[in-house]
């Protein structure tokens, strides 16, 4: 296989570039082979390391990126086993098995796994036995949580569901919240909301959503915010679909977005201060409200 070797040097007094060098690489996956030498499988993904090299150039040091390939299969396996994880996953076992149960903390988890497995290159079985503790984890600290199925997701028409009643589990969270939004500004504006404290509960004419069996919910690798866009073509809408990405790495992890740190905190605050889920709402929907509309004028500028 071929192999990319990141040379780098850089003058002493770039101290603050080489540290910014050092955690960039680190965060890629990328193996200190020596000072200022690195290497990374050449699959692995460009995660930004090119404008790096040429911010190496403009600083007044030297930077070049080489492919190449291993000696003899001594060294194949040696580079190899130089992106061993086994450490990284034992490391992150050890921070659940001290985590009490809940669901901001499963999603944090999952989260921090999805940035290990990101540069786990070469998996091993450490992968999936963090993959099956994650699951324990979050089986118990959420019972209900939904489970993606493989489904096919229909494309619905909007004016076959207005005026309806939509339920989902009590005490929403980002996913939930997201969604209910979603269906009272985008899809039925003139929605009702039942907080169920149990799946079952859920009355016969209501539309569930974001639990097992509920009408709309994970499907594959969607959440049920995006569930929700594809059934009702919403996707094509740039401001929602960049809502979903922070949704998606909020519920279930994925690729990190700027905003996502933030918008978790205002609705933790609000999570805690208002017991009431209809007031919840309607808090989290301005918040919701204000990020369609920044990245609907964002698209415009």
């Amino acid at each position: 296989m071929n192999w990319r070797l990141l040379l780098i040097t850089l003058p002493a007094a770039q101290a603050s570039l080489r540290i910014r060098v050092w955690r960039h690489f680190r965060a890629a996956g990328a193996v200190l082979l020596r000072d200022g030498v690195w290497l990374l499988p050449e699959f692995a993904t460009n995660t930004g390391w090119v404008d790096l090299l040429e911010e190496v150039r403009e600083a007044g040091g030297e930077a070049e990126s080489l492919l190449c390939t291993a000696v003899d299969a001594d060294q194949e396996a040696r580079f190899i086993a130089a992106f061993d994880r086994r450490a990284e996953y034992e490391k992150w076992l050890d921070t659940l098995k001290s985590t009490a149960l809940g669901v901001r903390a499963a999603a944090r988890l999952r989260r921090e796994l999805a940035a290990i497995e990101k540069i786990d290159f070469f998996p091993t079985e450490g992968q999936s036995v963090a993959r099956e503790a994650l699951q324990r984890f979050e089986q118990a600290s959420s019972p209900n949580e939904p489970k993606a199925n493989l489904a096919q997701i229909p494309r619905l028409d909007r004016a076959e569901y207005q005026g309806r009643t939509w339920a989902t589990r009590a005490r929403p969270w980002v996913d939930r919240l997201a969604s209910a939004w979603l269906i009272h500004r985008h899809i039925d504006p003139a929605a009702r909301f039942v907080w169920l404290a149990q799946p079952g509960d859920c009355p016969a004419e209501a539309l569930g959503f974001d639990y097992d069996a509920a009408t709309f919910s994970h499907v594959g690798e969607r959440v049920s915010f995006e569930t929700l866009l594809a059934s009702f073509g919403l996707e094509a809408d740039p401001a929602l679909a960049h809502m979903a990405r922070i949704i998606h790495f909020l519920d279930v992890g994925g690729q990190p977005t700027p905003e996502a740190a933030g918008l978790e905190a205002i609705l933790a605050g609000m999570r805690a201060s208002l017991k009431d889920d209809n007031d919840l709402l309607a808090a989290a929907s301005q918040t919701f409200d204000y990020l369609y509309l920044q990245y609907g004028e964002t698209r415009h500028e």
